[in-house]
C-alpha cells in the first residue's frame, strides 16, 4: 500500500514523514504480532485485532467467554510480542483490596531497631493485568482495580502510587456460571471500553488446537514492539485525522440508544431502560481512529465508526423486560440502531 503524503481532511496538517513511518510501522506490526500468536493461538483474529485498538487508545477490556476457548492464552501471548511486563490474578470470593494494589508493612532495620512502614507493591503494578473471573470477587474488591484503571494510580494510605504506563487491563467473565458471582454494576462496566465476545473455534481451528496442544512441539511467540513504541502509538492515534460529520455521526448513534432523550426508534427504545453515556462516543470516536490507522488509512471513514459499535456499546445498554420477554439481546438492538441513524443529517 503506498503510503499517502497527507490526509483528506479539511484544515487538518499533512501527515509528517516520521509519522508517515510509524503508522507504516504499525501496519506492518500488527502483521507480526498476528503472525506470531498464531504459533500458539488458533483463529480469534477479530478478538486479537480488537486487543490491538483497545491497547493503542489506552482502553480496558471485557472479555466474555466460556472456559477453554483460551482468553488467558490469548492475552499472556499478547503481552509476550507487545514485550510488556504480564500479572494474572484469578479473582475468588475471598481476595481482598490489598491482594491487588499491595498494602504497607512494617519493616525492622537490623542494624538500628527502628521500625519503618515500607509499601509492598502487588500485581496492579505492571503493564498487562489479566483480572480473572472479575465477577467471582465482591464489589469492594472489584472497585480496587477499577480505580487503578481509571486514575492510573493507587492510594495506600497518606500516599498515592502512580501506574507506570502502558497500563492495560483485561478482565474476563464466564457467562454461563452465575452461582457465586457479583456482577459489575453498569456504571462500572462503563469504565472498560470494550465487550468481547470470545466464540468457538470453528471444527477446523479446533483440529489444529488438538493437534498442536497433544503433541511434543510447542509454539513460542517473540516480540515485535516494545513499550516504548507502543507509547509513541498511543499518542499517534489522537492525532488521527476525523472529519466533523463522522464525529457529529458517532454522537448521534450514542444519543439514539438513550430512551426519553432521542427520537423513538422501533425496535430500540422499546426494549432499553437506559442508553449508553457521553463515555461511549469518546471510545466510539477512539476505536474508530485505532481501528483506521490499523488499516493504514490516516482518516476515519463511517465504516470504522460502525465497525465498533458492538464492542463499545454492547456493554452500555441496560435492556428491559421486553428484550428478555421477546429473546432480544443488546447485539440485536445495536444492530437496529446502526440501520436506523443515518451517516447524514
Amino acid at each position: 500500500m503506498d503510503t499517502p503524503k497527507s490526509v483528506a481532511s479539511g484544515d487538518d496538517p499533512a501527515i509528517s514523514n516520521e509519522d508517515a513511518a510509524v503508522v507504516s510501522r504499525l501496519r506492518q506490526a500488527r502483521l507480526k504480532v498476528r503472525e506470531e500468536m498464531a504459533k500458539v493461538v488458533v483463529g480469534q483474529e477479530q478478538v486479537i485485532d480488537q486487543l490491538l485498538v483497545g491497547l493503542l487508545c489506552r482502553g480496558h477490556i471485557l472479555l466474555l467467554g466460556v472456559p477453554g476457548v483460551g482468553k488467558t492464552l490469548m492475552s499472556r501471548t499478547l503481552a509476550k510480542t507487545l514485550d510488556l511486563e504480564f500479572k494474572r490474578i484469578q479473582f475468588t470470593p475471598d481476595l481482598m483490596p490489598s491482594d491487588i494494589t499491595g498494602m504497607d508493612i512494617i519493616e525492622e532495620d537490623a542494624a538500628t531497631g527502628h521500625r519503618k512502614l515500607e509499601f509492598l507493591p502487588g500485581p496492579v503494578f505492571t503493564n498487562f493485568l489479566l483480572a480473572d473471573e472479575i465477577n467471582r470477587t465482591p464489589p469492594k474488591t472489584q472497585a480496587a482495580l477499577l480505580q487503578a484503571m481509571q486514575e492510573n494510580e493507587v492510594s495506600i494510605g497518606r500516599r498515592t502510587y502512580p501506574l507506570k504506563p502502558p497500563f492495560f487491563v483485561i478482565a474476563t467473565q464466564n457467562p454461563i456460571e452465575m452461582e457465586g458471582t457479583y456482577p459489575l454494576p453498569e456504571a462500572q462496566l462503563d469504565r472498560f471500553m470494550f465487550n468481547l465476545k470470545v466464540k468457538y473455534p470453528t471444527i477446523e481451528e479446533e483440529t489444529k488446537i488438538v493437534k498442536g496442544t497433544t503433541g511434543t512441539f510447542t509454539g513460542q511467540a517473540h516480540s515485535v514492539l516494545k513499550a516504548e513504541e507502543l507509547l509513541r502509538l498511543q499518542e499517534l492515534v489522537r492525532g488521527v485525522p476525523i472529519a466533523e460529520s463522522v464525529i457529529k455521526y458517532a454522537v448521534r448513534l450514542v444519543a439514539a440508544s438513550r430512551p426519553g432523550e432521542s427520537k423513538e426508534i422501533d425496535g430500540v427504545h422499546k426494549y432499553l431502560l437506559y442508553g449508553a453515556s457521553p463515555r461511549a462516543s469518546q471510545y466510539l470516536v477512539l476505536g474508530a481512529k485505532a481501528r483506521a490507522i490499523l488499516a493504514g488509512k490516516y482518516h476515519v471513514d463511517f465504516e470504522d465508526v460502525k465497525a465498533q459499535a458492538g464492542p463499545v456499546l454492547r456493554h452500555r445498554l441496560v435492556l428491559n423486560f421486553h428484550a428478555r420477554a421477546d429473546g432480544v439481546d443488546a447485539d440485536a438492538v445495536i444492530r437496529r440502531l446502526i440501520e436506523s441513524v443515518k451517516t447524514e443529517g
